[in-house]
């Protein structure tokens, strides 16, 4: 958990003045990082790594994904979202054991990983297996009890579920891993009634635990709350008490000026997810307007059925094309960007005192993109070079609190060849589901 980066060719630091240092050493001892371009470097460390022709930064962080739906990629084509999840929730019946979600879980955090996003807020059944799974694999994974009104597929009654809520942060202390905060995901408003919604805000209050649900993923979805209760899903948040502990919207595609305004004024964050909302036909966020009215704006993959992948790097080359459309080619900022898929997500989930950027004192989640592919070549603009020409496959190392996960585009924890053919095997279940043609 020891090691020195040295003379990396740059050092994006993510800071306060989104500082890029070139030649610059990094310095790191027990997984905290130590100092950046100490005037010696220390003589008790010995494991260095050389940064020539390396940019180094903060890991990417996702605000919003299902990890285990990765064993789910392409099930769900040419759709939106209501026959999305009429496709996937009937193949979730089919497959989605506790062992089987830690299987997808595992796979999607050895995704992540190798595409430099080294945090991901994960909303999944079973987390207590999820959690097992992507600790193993070496992700910093933020998972939390999920909540519908009905059982649901892992079969829990409603007071199950309490229970098992008021189980999990020790649940989280057992399972250890990377630190994280405490969270509770229920669904959504549409999934989830107002009595319970209090009941799951009343118990996060009590328990110091923080809050991340759908909201206004979809007009459809703002029609059917509005048609149950008279109100928005951010007002239904408001009024059951969800908003009076820090919580995370999931996509906030359809936010009203009323519903940014109350959102503000609950310092509720808001997970982005472009792609996903694109590919589905349910809209975009007008990323640019949160952030000008003060909300805290994250980016987020959403899961691998809806996005068929976790690349955070298309996401944000996605999030700013799409500032060009709703406004224009002078609004976008490639280092707002940057911004958001590292440290203003890290603020998002409640972690910026941990990670986001590379400071010293701050857990060392560090990623090396190596510079030397062609479409890298030349660098006039760093932020601009990462938002629109890097990609996951120019990530080279990835550590997390210190610990090396990623080491030349190979994960360190798991047996690759092992893991894929554990997932074929698994999935030969669904072939007598396929009953869609594939699209084309």
């Amino acid at each position: 958990m020891s090691f020195i980066i040295k003379n990396a060719k740059y050092v994006y630091t993510v800071n306060g003045e989104d500082s890029i240092l070139e030649g610059a050493n990094i310095v790191v001892r027990d997984g905290v990082i130590e100092s950046i371009n100490p005037d010696t470097l220390p003589q008790d460390i010995h494991d260095i790594y050389d940064g020539k022709d390396r940019l180094i930064m903060p890991g990417l962080i996702n605000t919003h994904s299902h990890l285990a739906m990765t064993l789910l990629r392409g099930w769900a084509e040419s759709v939106n979202l209501d026959g999305f999840l009429e496709l996937v929730w009937a193949a979730e019946g089919a497959i989605m054991d506790k062992p089987t979600a830690a299987l997808g879980t595992e796979l999607g955090a050895a995704e992540a990983l190798k595409g430099g996003t080294t945090t991901v807020l994960d909303m999944y059944l079973n987390p207590d297996a999820t959690h097992a799974a992507a600790v193993k694999v070496g992700l910093r994974h933020v998972a939390g009890p999920i909540f519908f009104d009905f059982p649901g597929l892992d079969g829990l009654q409603w007071e199950e579920r309490m229970e098992f809520g008021r189980k999990w942060p020790a649940i989280l202390k057992e399972i250890g891993g990377p630190e994280i905060p405490t969270y509770f995901m229920p669904h959504s408003t549409y999934t989830d009634s107002p009595e319970h919604l209090r009941e799951v805000a009343a118990l996060a209050a009590e328990l110091g635990a923080r809050i991340h649900l759908h909201v206004s993923e979809t007009l459809n979805e703002n029609n059917m709350v509005a048609e149950r209760y008279k109100k928005s899903p951010t007002e239904v948040c408001r009024d059951t008490g969800i908003l009076d502990v820090p919580t995370v919207f999931g996509h906030g595609v359809h936010l009203s000026e009323s519903d940014v305004a109350i959102a503000q004024s609950h310092k509720t964050a808001v997970a982005h997810c472009p792609s996903s909302n694109l590919k589905l036909g349910s809209g975009v966020a007008d990323y640019l307007n949160y952030c000008e009215r003060g909300l805290t704006v994250g980016l987020g993959t959403d899961g691998c059925s809806s996005s068929n992948d976790l690349d955070m790097w298309i996401v944000m080359r996605v999030a700013a094309h799409m500032i060009s459309l709703k406004h224009s080619p002078a609004d976008v900022r490639p280092s707002q960007i940057v911004r958001a898929a590292t440290i203003d997500g890290a603020k998002a989930i409640g972690i910026d005192h941990l990670v986001g950027s590379l400071e010293v004192g701050k857990r060392a989640d560090i990623i090396a993109i190596d510079l030397t592919a062609l479409h890298l070549t030349p660098i006039h603009n760093v932020a601009a070079l990462l938002v629109f020409a890097a990609g996951r496959s120019d990530v080279s190392d990835v550590w997390v609190d210190g610990n090396r996960v990623v080491d030349f585009r190979k994960p360190v924890k798991i047996d690759e060849q092992d893991l894929r053919k554990r997932v074929a095997e698994r999935v030969k279940v669904l072939e007598e589901l396929k009953v869609q043609p594939n699209a084309i």
